[in-house]
């Protein structure tokens, strides 16, 4: 007589989970078969072995960026580093970042937060409060939190990152343990990981769970615009008008659109309109120096671009713009919210960094995700995006678990603002 299959027998079943446990948790505490170099400065690693594996990754893993953080990053970061190796050989560079999170970096200041914040206000909230009611917890980040995007690993060229992600676990526990002087950190998070990379299973293993946020609101551009009026001209004639009325309104109020490449100069201006936005967001886990973006601007030169909206000698608002490779990202902005009642600012700002992506030759823009109502009318659509997260309680694992899939996010609503002989190339890629 043939035997019961695994899943129809619940003993097995059972026996089989508590196998895989129990191989999950002797893999989570052995040496994954790698050697580790971890640094407190980047410019403590060997740089040549650093620049060689992150040559393929994000700008913001460049050693001339990571410099600018250590000196004028945000006052509740500690960067941390760690270059992996398999033998001599350099196969994964890691940028991490020790932030304390209290209340204060959760809750809105104008509302105190609440249902409508992000997801993931909304799994770090609940989750500090069962363990304490006045949150003061430090947070292990791989990531860069002064940004959006795969920022904060790079795998060497050439390599499967599927063999990798195991020392990058151990990377991150090593590097956890060594900081308890800073305080117990309990919860790890991965930031922010899409479609492209591969091989995350293996986070399964070391207890990581997955949290799909709000989405990066992403504008492929066409290979066709070589000018942002070519751009202006793919939309259909709603959108277009909409664009030239914001020109309009602008000019008629003695306003001017313009590059500002003394950023220095302006730092204290600036500062203040990025509070000015910064404060009414519901997650405020870092924020950035008055110094940052002017010596971001320094390190990266070409790279780096700032458009300001000004009326006389005052500045209503801003935008930075970075070119990433392939992409430029719409970075840092801040306006004048009481300006902004009547004229507008933001959506003239987010205008001039396609004008820059288009400009610099870039393939897409990346436009955050946050407001995806005016993102997704420029033509942006959401890419899906999700954070990876673990908790040094066995037993928390099992209540992030619950909370992961009950946590849920703003969707990005549905616009196609080109003409219908332009919709199908834009969508295509």
């Amino acid at each position: 007589m043939a035997t019961k299959s695994t899943s129809r027998n619940p003993l097995k079943r059972v026996a089989t989970t508590l196998r895989e446990l129990r191989e999950r948790h002797e893999e989570r505490h052995r040496p994954s078969g790698f050697d580790f170099a971890l640094a407190d400065r980047v410019d403590f690693l060997n740089g040549a072995a650093w620049d060689a594996v992150t040559a393929r990754g994000s700008q913001f893993l460049q050693r001339k960026v990571l410099r600018v953080i250590e000196a004028h990053g945000p006052d509740n970061l500690v960067p941390r580093y760690a270059l992996i190796f398999r033998g001599p050989q350099p196969v994964v560079a890691v940028a991490a970042q020790l932030v304390t999170v209290t209340n204060q970096h959760l809750l809105k200041e104008e509302s105190g937060g609440g249902r409508n914040g992000s997801s993931l206000q909304r799994v770090l909230t609940p989750a500090a409060k069962l363990a304490t009611s006045q949150l003061n917890e430090p947070l292990l980040v791989a990531g860069n939190l002064m940004s959006w995007g795969f920022h904060g690993i790079a795998f060497a060229a050439g390599e499967d990152p599927a063999a990798l992600w195991p020392g990058v676990a151990e990377a991150l526990y090593r590097i956890r343990r060594a900081e308890r002087l800073l305080g117990q950190t309990n919860l790890v998070l991965v930031k922010d990981l899409t479609e492209r990379e591969q091989g995350l299973e293996a986070l399964r293993r070391f207890s990581y769970r997955p949290m799909e946020t709000e989405p990066n609101m992403v504008l492929a551009l066409h290979p066709a615009w070589r000018t942002y009026d070519d751009y202006l001209a793919a939309l259909d004639a709603k959108y277009r008008r909409n664009a030239k009325d914001q020109v309009k309104k602008l000019t008629t109020a003695e306003c001017v659109v313009e590059s500002l490449t003394d950023l220095t100069s302006h730092a204290a201006r600036l500062h203040e309109l990025y509070l000015a936005v910064h404060r009414n967001a519901s997650v405020r886990l870092v924020t950035i120096a008055e110094s940052y973006l002017p010596q971001l601007a320094l390190a990266l030169g070409d790279d780096f671009r700032c458009t300001v909206i000004r009326r006389g000698e005052q500045i209503l608002g801003f935008v930075t713009t970075i070119r990433d490779g392939g992409t430029a990202i719409a970075y840092y902005i801040g306006f004048d919210r009481a300006a902004a009642e009547g004229l507008p600012i933001y959506l003239r700002l987010l205008h001039t960094t396609i004008a820059d992506a288009i400009g610099w030759g870039c393939k897409s823009l990346s436009l955050g995700r946050t407001a995806l109502e005016p993102k997704a009318a420029l033509g942006a659509k959401p890419e899906p995006m999700s954070v990876w997260l673990r908790h040094r309680v066995p037993a928390m694992n099992w209540i992030l678990r619950g909370l992961l899939g009950a946590v849920t996010h703003e969707e990005a609503p549905e616009r196609n603002p080109f003409k219908a002989t332009m919709r199908s190339d834009v969508a295509s890629l």
